[in-house]
């Protein structure tokens, strides 16, 4: 695997920050980045907006004092009943990624209230506007030099194999091959990659608990909760096969980001090296193990 453990990034969710309401406790950006960089990682997504620093040069500042660059970032937009605010507000977030020196604009169809804890389900009209909207968005990160993916992602308006199956077939955007959240709504990440190789170009690895996996699956367990409860463990402890899904995208020539990525959500500041960095080792220790 050519270049393989160059193309593996870090994100702030994996050390419980996200732009979620509610979410939990959020780590110091510098703690994060130098735990992040303690295990060999030099790149990293953004994390929510303002989190790395106010403006682009404030983010430059923190990537460089610790040795980083920006791969892209996370930009949840309610696609189905968007305004002029809301697309105002991604094209600032698209501004920042850009003169940060990010590759990529990783795109959710939000849910109308920011949570991931409640299904999103959409009529024909609503469908129509995200497809208009996702046009749109797709043209704005061009424009600014960025790649648009699009993150098929529990809670959002793009969650379930119907959905996803609903937006290769009437959008020609660009994908993120997320393996958790792809399970955790319905479908297989290897049937993503039979029916549309080509469009992934980002990729988001999670390793998932599918017994945890299914109480979120039946509404039984809020998104959240499921997080807390151990939704995702360190890659090669779960029950999804990150192995196979990885030589497959190699084998088909994807020459993009793997970026480590195991949402989780903190109560209590953790002793300094211990808490999220344990997992996010074993997660590195493994990839490094596939990639031989």
């Amino acid at each position: 695997m050519t270049g393989f453990a160059e193309r593996i990034g870090g994100a702030p969710i994996s050390w419980g920050v996200c732009e979620a309401p509610g979410w939990g406790l959020e780590l110091p950006a510098d703690r994060v980045l130098a735990e992040m960089g303690g295990l060999g990682l030099r790149a990293t997504e953004l994390g929510p907006t303002g989190y790395l620093g106010r403006t682009p040069a404030d983010v430059r500042v923190t990537l460089d004092r610790h040795g980083m660059t920006l791969i892209g970032g996370f930009l949840p937009v309610p696609m189905h009943v968007a305004t002029a605010a809301d697309l105002a507000g991604a094209a600032d977030a698209m501004d920042t990624l850009a003169a940060a020196g990010a590759e990529v604009v990783v795109l959710a169809a939000r849910s109308g209230d920011g949570s991931y804890d409640h299904k999103v389900h959409l009529g024909d009209d609503e469908w129509k506007t995200l497809f208009a909207t996702l046009d749109t968005l797709q043209e704005m990160a061009r424009d600014r030099g960025l790649r648009p993916s699009l993150h098929p992602h529990v809670g959002t308006a793009v969650e379930s194999r119907e959905a996803v199956l609903r937006v290769l077939d009437g959008s020609d955007v660009p994908i993120c091959l997320d393996t958790g959240h792809l399970l955790i709504g319905g479908m297989q990440p290897a049937e993503l990659l039979e029916l549309a190789a080509s469009r992934i170009t980002h990729v988001h690895l999670k390793d998932v608990d599918l017994e945890v996996s299914a109480t979120v699956q039946d509404g039984s367990r809020a998104y959240i909760d499921g997080v807390r409860a151990g939704l995702y463990t360190p890659l090669g402890a779960g029950d999804v096969d990150i192995p196979g899904i990885v030589r497959a995208l190699e084998n088909t020539g994807y020459t993009g980001w793997y970026v480590l990525e195991q949402d989780c959500a903190l109560a209590l500041v953790p002793a300094d090296g211990e808490g999220p960095i344990g997992d996010a080792r074993r997660s590195l220790e493994f990839l490094t193990e596939v990639a031989r």
